[in-house]
Parts: structure tokens; sequence; C-alpha cells
């Protein structure tokens, strides 16, 4: 699976709604600690069908950072059965985004 693009009009069903633990990242393109994670999400995105990981372009949807109290990013929140479990903030290492979704 690929890395999904949500925006405000289509996050319930993409996030909310999920069967799969979703990994959603607050991001923004200026944003370097951003553009460090992104290969690494790709690469999660590729080789675990079992998650989905979502992106979120804070300039493009800033009513969902506010939603979700985005104040830095990069944030990672993970959500399971529709809920909110975690939150991460900056960059993080691979290893420690499998744990958070498993």
């Amino acid at each position: 699976m690929s890395v999904i693009h949500a925006t405000n009009q289509n996050f319930n069903e993409i996030v909310i709604e999920s069967n799969v633990p979703v990994l959603v990242d607050f991001f923004a393109t200026w944003c370097g600690p951003c553009r460090m994670i992104a290969p690494i999400l790709e690469e999660i995105a590729a080789e675990h069908p079992e998650y989905k990981i979502v992106k979120i372009d804070v300039d493009e949807e800033p009513d969902l950072a506010t939603r979700f109290g985005v104040m830095s990013i990069p944030t990672l929140l993970v959500f399971k059965n529709g809920e909110l479990v975690s939150t991460t903030v900056g960059a993080q290492p691979k290893a420690k985004l499998l744990s958070l979704l498993a």
C-alpha cells in the first residue's frame, strides 16, 4: 500500500472508520524533519499492508491540525479502531514507528 493523503473531507472515512491501525503524519513541505521521515513512512507503507500510513499537510488542512492540537511538526498520531491511542512529536526511527502501530 502507498501513503495516503487525507483532507478534512475524507479524514473520517480514511482514519476513523479504518479497520487497521493508522499512523497519521501531520507535516509541511518546508519542514526538514518532516522530509527526513517521509522515506521511512513510504517504506512502512510498502512493507506493511496491515497498517495504513496517512499524511496531512498542515498548511492545506489547518482545521485538522487544530482539531488534534498539532503545535509542532512532524506530529504523528496513531489510531486503532477509530480511537487516538498515541501521539509522538518529532522525527522518529522506523523501529519506533512500527512499535507504535503494533
